[in-house]
């Protein structure tokens, strides 16, 4: 058969054809007027090489593969030959796989360099979109501190709707602070507990799909809202602010000093919480997280739930104004 015939048998092109023959694993015969004569077998060998290139082998290195064939075995690694080729060939993605996971931590040490750097200085100004404090001018932090500009408005479910009156559970919830909290014992004044999904990190990506997700986009923003508002909101009657999440304590102590929030988070990756009162949660990316909820407890006892919480970026403001409203 002609060149054609054979790369169209084997699924491979007339260039990759006459690659194969240039490094001598396939030696067609020659007609008498010049042209090259393929057979079945040059077929065969051809899609060897195809499928073994399609699993990482390079084409120079099928040969142990091919011999096996030409000697007459039934399959191209039935020979000791053909195993060392697979071994070699996973000899070598290892390295290359070692060699890229070391370039990807240094790119994310370099990137979690550059997203801290400008949140070290003591604070001085923040950007209305939650940058982190600086003394050297506002420098807006990446992707995650920014809501999108016509995101999804969570609904009023009903889902918190049996939450005030309840009192708080005995239940132990670890601090930043590296205290455990009890949430039966915060105080006889006001506590500020907003529960919240998940903050996003400048080395993380989010969930996919997260900003189509009603209510999930805003973490930052609105741990910046309550960061800036901290004293405003404890002048106001609060005596605590608290945040809460599904996510562990050592992000959250991240999140804690990038953005050099003044109060603690709580983590609660068991979602006790949740079983405990009923609150309400969502599915994304394969995690189950909060959805976004703020309780005033007073005396163990929860006193107003604010569900849902729009936009989150504001809702701090929303908190201090039912306070300042309290009188």
């Amino acid at each position: 058969m002609r060149i054609s015939e054979l790369a169209r048998r084997a699924g491979v092109t007339t260039k990759a054809v006459r690659y194969y023959e240039s490094l001598g694993l396939l030696a067609p015969e020659r007609l008498a007027n010049g042209y090259r004569d393929y057979t079945q077998e040059d077929v065969r060998l051809a899609r060897e090489i195809r499928a073994l290139s399609g699993l990482g082998i390079p084409v120079e290195g099928t040969r142990p593969f091919l011999d096996c064939l030409t000697a007459g075995h039934r399959h191209a690694d039935d020979c000791p030959a053909s195993l060392a080729g697979y071994r070699d060939a996973i000899d070598d993605l290892t390295r290359r796989i070692e060699g890229l996971t070391a370039r990807r931590a240094l790119l994310m040490a370099h990137l979690r360099d550059a997203a801290h750097r400008n949140s070290r200085a003591a604070p001085m100004r923040t950007s209305p979109m939650c940058a982190a404090p600086t003394d050297e001018g506002d420098h807006p932090m990446p992707d995650h501190a920014h809501v999108p500009a016509t995101p999804p408005v969570p609904l009023d479910d009903g889902a918190a709707a049996h939450l005030p009156g309840m009192t708080m559970p005995r239940l132990e919830l670890q601090g930043t602070g590296g205290k455990t909290i009890r949430l039966d014992a915060l105080g006889a004044g006001r506590t500020v507990l907003y529960v919240y999904p998940l903050t996003g990190r400048p080395d993380a990506d989010l969930p996919e799909g997260w900003d189509s997700i009603p209510g999930a986009r805003g973490c930052t923003p609105q741990a910046c809202g309550f960061r800036d508002h901290h004293q405003d909101l404890l002048a106001a009657g609060a005596d605590g602010v608290y945040g809460l999440s599904s996510q562990d304590t050592a992000y959250q102590r991240e999140v804690v000093e990038r953005l050099r929030l003044p109060f603690e988070m709580l983590s609660d990756p068991g979602r006790q919480l949740a079983r405990a009162l009923g609150l309400p949660t969502f599915e994304a990316g394969g995690l189950t997280l909060y959805k976004r909820l703020t309780l005033i407890v007073r005396d163990g006892v929860i006193e107003h739930v604010f569900h849902p919480v729009f936009p989150p970026g504001e809702h701090a403001e929303q908190v201090l104004a039912w306070l300042r409203a309290q009188g």
